[in-house]
């Protein structure tokens, strides 16, 4: 009898145990499991995220620079899906069986009931193929969002491109973002992302056991609708941006342009460029590996990220500081033999210049005058003030913008370089150091380096008499067309307005009768500065900074050509063309004989050590350019790993020396 209530308790024991096990069980399933909740869910209810369009963004004049398009993301819920034909869906994607097992691979391992994107950025044509056959292929359904595209295909370097989020973007986003949305990753695309992606909405529709939607959940009550972007008016002007690339065609180097009373950069070129449509669409994986490895590196930002001693272009800035210090007056001369002794280092002129006032030091180029001028500045007061003098100069070089950020509205600026007492401590190991060891400084040589948008910000401050705005690209924000607070504070370099005026004399003279002569445009005073940067690896960088008209600027330009020779000959027409077309819309002949369509058709690429030049026309931009870009759409599209560019700062750094 004992034994027999010794096994009933077992037994009851028994039950009770898988009792609560499969209690356990539902708890789990049902409350803590979200994959069995989803997956129900999706039985009879479908969330479907709904992409806003991105902000478009327009240039000053309200061209178009980037619009969008619609494409449609194939998403795979595995658990949903039952046995279907593998090799129609294949067919009907334009992928083969290995990439159909790798996406499905992808798409089992981020979960078996949550859906997930299988194939991305079908094509509207493609996708109407797709769509009647789609009811065949339960687990599968097509989710609609839209992509960028260029009409004119330029300022790629500035607009930047958008690209699938990463582990690390949506861990930073706090989980606002998922996978397979996609976030800027360069350019203003990614400055300005927040304003530009918008409010997504939700779509929740009751769909039927082969995954069909029947109606609206609720009536649509839950619904949300998306929410557009933010339109940006950019400063860009897309007619002088179009001539800046057409004449950096084949060619290493950039032009920037700024509008002097309110910081808006006008014109942005970093040569060579590409083509915006290649980072769109199914192919744009691949692209990125090619454009990586290009050897001209067109994903450099040259504006902002390439580095050069500024030369000659520097002398302006050199003669204003010493004028504001009493060093010199306008009238002070020193006399030019063809070379400045600076303790046991000769630096050569390109001329006797005789007798050298300050309008024909800058005219002339006169590596003697700046040089006398700087060493005079250099030891006031006695040799043994140096060092406290040197700091003083270059605090008020810094100020002018070399050596620090001009915070552009665009990521990876590079600050360009002022060395500091500690630089020349550190070479000189303790030793004393005197002005005649870094001479070199007074004509914008030796350690010295700044960025294009530096040199042509600098023109900026000589244009207003002393201030400058902070150049900016995105100039005007939505339809109420905010403008940033920021952009709108004056930013003085402590100079008295007085001293300006000699200094633009010299200028002048650069244009009208000096260096600059050959790109004198007729009828324009144009105020510019000519510099032939010696290049240790290769051919020198030519370089020309100016500002037009003198009364009332209302442009000032950069432009560097590396490897090209001397200022005059690239660099001096190459800007004189982009100021004319600016400020009349029309390109006249000029004293040199050369024209627009001569400086084009150039090639100054540096070769390549170990291989040959690679053309670096990337950017031309044709109808039929945009119709190839669609058909490849159309093709498998199993893409390369591409390195994520967002964080990489790709810089050029050369070490150049006088101007011719």
């Amino acid at each position: 009898m004992n034994s027999f209530f010794e096994r009933r308790y077992f037994i009851q024991a028994l039950f009770i145990v898988m009792a609560v096990g499969l209690l356990a069980r539902l708890y789990y399933i049902q409350l803590i499991d979200p994959q069995y909740t989803v997956s129900a869910n999706n039985n009879v209810l479908r969330r479907i995220l709904q992409f806003p369009g991105r902000g478009p963004i327009l240039d000053r004049n309200g061209k178009s620079l980037v619009q969008n398009e619609p494409v449609y993301d194939i998403m795979v819920t595995p658990r949903e899906v039952k046995p279907f034909d593998t090799v129609e869906l294949c067919k009907l994607l334009g992928i083969d069986r290995e990439g159909f097992d790798k996406r499905w691979k992808k798409a089992v391992t981020y979960s078996r009931g949550i859906a997930s994107p299988f194939e991305k950025q079908l094509p509207v044509k493609l996708y109407a193929a797709l769509q009647e056959h789609l009811s065949e292929f339960p687990g599968f359904y097509a989710n609609q969002r839209s992509v960028r595209t260029y009409p004119d295909s330029v300022a790629a370097q500035f607009l930047g491109y958008i690209d699938e989020v990463n582990d690390d973007d949506i861990k930073r986003s706090n989980g606002y973002y998922h996978r397979g949305d996609y976030i800027g990753r360069t350019g203003v695309e990614k400055s300005y992302e927040q304003l530009l992606r918008g409010q997504r909405g939700v779509h929740n529709a009751l769909v039927d056991s082969r995954g069909v939607e029947k109606e609206q959940y609720m009536h649509g009550a839950l619904d949300t609708l998306p929410v557009a972007g933010e339109r940006l008016i950019s400063s860009l002007d897309v007619r002088i941006q179009k001539l800046g690339e057409q004449l950096m065609k084949n060619k290493v180097g950039s032009i920037v342009a700024i509008e002097p009373s309110t910081g808006e950069i006008l014109c942005f070129v970093s040569s060579p460029t590409y083509d915006p449509n290649l980072m769109v669409g199914r192919e744009h994986g691949n692209n990125i590996a090619d454009l990586i490895k290009n050897p001209y590196k067109p994903f450099v930002v040259r504006p902002i990220q390439a580095q050069y001693p500024p030369g000659s272009s520097f002398k302006p800035l050199s003669a204003l500081i010493a004028l504001q210090e009493g060093i010199i007056t306008p009238q002070t001369t020193y006399f030019c033999a063809g070379g400045y002794q600076a303790g046991n280092h000769w630096v050569a002129c390109t001329h006797h210049h005789g007798v050298t006032d300050l309008r024909l030091g800058i005219e002339g180029s006169c590596n003697v005058y700046f040089c006398s001028v700087f060493d005079k500045l250099m030891n006031t007061n006695g040799i043994a003030n140096t060092r406290n003098n040197y700091i003083d100069w270059k605090a008020r070089v810094n100020k002018f913008g070399f050596g620090a950020k001009l915070d552009v509205d665009l990521p990876h600026e590079l600050k360009g370089y002022v060395p500091d007492t500690t630089r020349y401590d550190k070479v000189f190991k303790g030793r004393k150091w005197r002005s005649s060891t870094f001479i070199s400084d007074a004509i914008g040589q030796g350690e010295i380096l700044a960025t294009p948008l530096q040199m042509a910000n600098i023109d900026c401050i000589i244009a207003n008499h002393g201030y400058y705005y902070e150049p900016h690209l995105i100039k005007r924000i939505g339809d109420k067309e905010i403008i940033k607070p920021e952009f709108t504070v004056k930013h003085s370099v402590d100079i008295d307005q007085q001293y300006f005026e000699p200094v633009i004399d010299g200028m002048q003279a650069v244009v009208d009768h000096g260096t600059g002569a050959g790109s004198k445009i007729p009828g324009i005073v144009m105020c510019g500065k000519t510099g032939t940067a010696q290049n240790p690896h290769g051919k020198n960088h030519s370089v020309f900074v100016a500002f037009a008209p003198r009364v009332n600027p209302k442009i000032a330009v950069a432009v560097v050509v590396e490897n090209s020779g001397q200022g005059a000959d690239w660099a001096a027409p190459i800007a004189s063309f982009i100021v004319e077309k600016y400020l009349r819309d029309s390109i006249s002949s000029r004293p040199s004989g050369k024209t627009p369509e001569w400086i084009m058709a150039q090639n100054l690429l540096p070769e390549i050590k170990g291989s040959k030049p690679v053309k670096a026309d990337t950017a031309k931009h044709t109808a039929a350019d945009s119709a190839k870009r669609v058909a490849r759409l159309k093709k498998p599209a199993d893409k390369k790993k591409a390195k994520n560019l967002g964080g990489q700062i790709l810089a050029i750094q050369t070490r150049n020396d006088e101007d011719q």
